[in-house]
């Protein structure tokens, strides 16, 4: 079974047994999906983000949740409405008539894995509220900054904008976002498994966690002591510049963050160096979210443009 478990999952033996673990339970759970689970595990080892897209019902709150289990980090869930206040998220400083003092009570955001659930239902300046948090993994309330927990990762779903309700995301919440990836529907075995087992959030409840959070961020600092060399770095360089010729206008942080990111991919391949298929198979869930929206640009046809090292 491990075996087979492996070739499923291009995992070489040199890599943690824990990984296949992870991997091996999450497929008890979300079926058909196990593209979209490496995608959102090589994100979480590099410290990134994760932007989840979709129609409802696809089962994106419940990818989220399983993964949170299986790496035994602290899940705190974040229902967006239009009704939301930032301090919501935050907390706010309260006034303590025992001690006369205002005394600072911390919202939802400080959980290990945020779940921003259907983000772009609520209006701007609550979006808002996650920028500082995930830029530099603290908020200020009046004046005073507070850490937030290491690790720290928000993971936001977001319904497409055609539906009723719903607010585009701006340009600079979006590249905040390592990675924005898509369930999609599942292929017909995988949803017909899941109609005869039921609600996977039943079985959700059953896993069992696979690291701890500082086992977790050990994996983190060995998954990102994978080497790039100069001929990665310029290669996406490159991409970079073509975009910038193309009038889409790709800025540095969307390279580090492809860089970024490609160690962790790497890594979960089991090699320590990043080849250019890491960039070329991330670099579509990296980039295109950070493509201005009028853009005619698309990330498979700047691949195509640039030359392979």
């Amino acid at each position: 079974m491990k075996d087979q478990f492996q070739r499923k999952f291009r995992v070489l033996e040199n890599n943690d047994e824990r990984i296949l673990m992870l991997l091996n339970q999450a497929s008890t759970v979300i079926y058909g999906k196990e593209q979209e689970m490496r995608l959102a595990l090589s994100t979480f080892l590099s410290g990134g983000h994760l932007l989840v897209e979709d129609i409802p019902g696809v089962g994106k709150t419940t990818f989220v949740t399983c993964m949170a289990q299986l790496l035994g980090l602290r899940l705190s869930r974040i229902q967006f409405t239009n009704d939301l206040l930032p301090s919501d998220i935050i907390g706010a400083s309260i006034f303590s008539e025992e001690t006369r003092k205002f005394h600072f009570h911390p919202g939802p955001i400080f959980g290990e894995v945020v779940l921003g659930d259907e983000l772009n239902r609520a209006n701007p300046k609550t979006q808002s509220a996650f920028l500082q948090a995930m830029e530099e993994h603290r908020v200020t309330v009046d004046g005073i900054s507070h850490e937030l927990p290491t690790p720290f990762f928000v993971v936001a779903t977001q319904n497409p904008q055609t539906q009723v309700g719903t607010y585009p995301l701006p340009e600079s919440q979006l590249d905040r976002f390592m990675m924005r990836l898509s369930l999609g529907y599942p292929n017909p075995d995988a949803e017909t498994k899941m109609l005869a087992d039921g609600n996977p959030r039943l079985r959700v409840a059953g896993l069992k966690s696979v690291f701890n959070p500082e086992e977790f961020c050990a994996m983190q600092a060995r998954s990102q002591q994978t080497k790039v060399s100069l001929p990665i770095v310029k290669y996406v360089q490159s991409i970079l510049a073509h975009s910038r010729a193309a009038q889409s206008g790709l800025s540095p942080r969307a390279g580090i963050l492809l860089l970024q990111v490609a160690r962790g991919w790497a890594f979960l391949e089991g090699r320590d160096m990043v080849l250019p298929e890491d960039i070329q198979a991330l670099a579509p869930h990296v980039l295109e979210h950070r493509l201005p929206p009028q853009s005619s640009l698309s990330i498979q046809s700047l691949l195509k443009t640039v030359p392979v090292p």
